[in-house]
């Protein structure tokens, strides 16, 4: 389905990706403890809200 160059880009782009990311997000950490405090508020009520959408879906069948 894919040639051998088109894997050989691919696998490089994620590595090259990856590493942006990792030192984009390492430059910014100080940014993030500022203006990023208590998101895991945010995390566990958009879980929350999945469970109950799916508690409510698999009560009414």
């Amino acid at each position: 389905m894919f040639t051998s160059g088109q894997k050989i880009f691919a696998l490089f782009f994620i590595i090259a990706f990856a590493i942006l990311i990792f030192w984009s997000y390492r430059k910014d950490i100080k940014l993030h403890k500022i203006h990023f405090k208590n998101t895991y508020k945010v995390i566990i009520a958009i879980l929350a809200v999945i469970a109950l959408f799916t508690l409510i879906t698999f009560s009414m069948h």
